[in-house]
């Protein structure tokens, strides 16, 4: 039983390495329970909503509950060394894990304990439930593989970002300064500015008004497209290759498995064939 609820739970654990049903309506019961969480911070809704949501809260809560010490049990069977309690000790200490347990204690406790404002406030934390979808998702775990194979790359970018962040800040302090005090009266008031400019947001709180501010503002602008541009393009190149290593990886597994099927049919033909000459030996020979 264990073994099969292991096979259930856990993502790739199932021999054709597909989400199975309990794992999709998990799912389902992820997304409605984020639903129940955003609409319940809703003043306007009824006190009938309010009620039905609070039931929910109980009923995803309680199944949430069940899939922890589900999984907790079942993590005895994770390949490799170690106990039983050991695996599991090292499941409650990974990432996903201890998301588990969060999303539990913030959906059941407010129930137990009432309207405290400590646990009013970790009601919101319920909405990390989206969380959990990291488990389920090739495409969530191969993006988080493509930013750490990346990350050299994006320091560099992000770095670049920063020169011209203070850059432009610094110029604009200088020019502009003493014209809007407010806006541009010291460097940290006109990061915000910097900020805002070179991620093309531009919200139009803080501008420069002379020409030679407006003419650092639009090179800041224009820079800000590139540096957009820059950690976009990295990491979809490091997608892009975590998705072909994927794909060479599913290939290689497929040739071993037709390599092992060869194997097996030579062995087959080979045992009856001993078994048609054993066969058509007369006996006593």
């Amino acid at each position: 039983m264990r073994t099969k609820l292991y096979e259930q739970l856990f993502v790739g654990a199932h021999p054709d390495g597909r989400l199975t049903l309990l794992n999709r309506l998990l799912i389902l019961t992820i997304v409605l329970a984020v639903i129940g969480a955003a609409l319940g911070t809703e003043p306007t809704l009824s006190p009938e909503w309010h009620s039905a949501l609070l039931v929910g809260e109980l009923v995803f809560g309680t199944i949430f509950l069940a899939e922890y010490v589900a999984r907790v049990y079942a993590a005895a069977e994770a390949p490799g060394e170690g106990s039983a309690w050991a695996k599991r000790w090292a499941f409650m200490r990974s990432w996903l894990g201890i998301v588990d347990l969060i999303v539990v204690v913030a959906t059941l406790a407010p129930l137990i304990a009432g309207d405290a404002a400590v646990l009013r406030v970790l009601r919101l934390f319920r909405v990390i439930a989206v969380m959990k979808f990291g488990r389920f998702s090739l495409a969530i775990k191969s993006v988080w593989q493509a930013i750490a194979d990346r990350g050299d790359d994006l320091i560099v970018t992000v770095a670049l970002a920063f020169v011209f962040v203070l850059t432009g800040a610094t110029l604009l302090h200088v020019v502009e300064g003493s014209i809007q005090p407010e806006q541009f009266g010291s460097i940290p008031r006109a990061l915000w500015w910097a900020v805002i400019t070179l991620t093309t947001v531009g919200y139009g709180d803080a501008y420069p008004v002379t020409i030679i501010g407006k003419f650092i503002g639009g090179t800041l602008a224009l820079s800000g497209v590139a540096f957009v541009a820059m950690p976009t393009g990295i990491i979809a190149a490091a997608f892009s290759d975590a998705m072909q290593a994927r794909r060479d990886q599913k290939i290689q597994e497929m040739r071993e498995h037709l390599e092992r099927l060869d194997e097996i049919d030579e062995n087959v033909v080979a045992k009856l064939e001993r078994l048609e000459r054993a066969s058509q030996t007369p006996p006593g020979s």
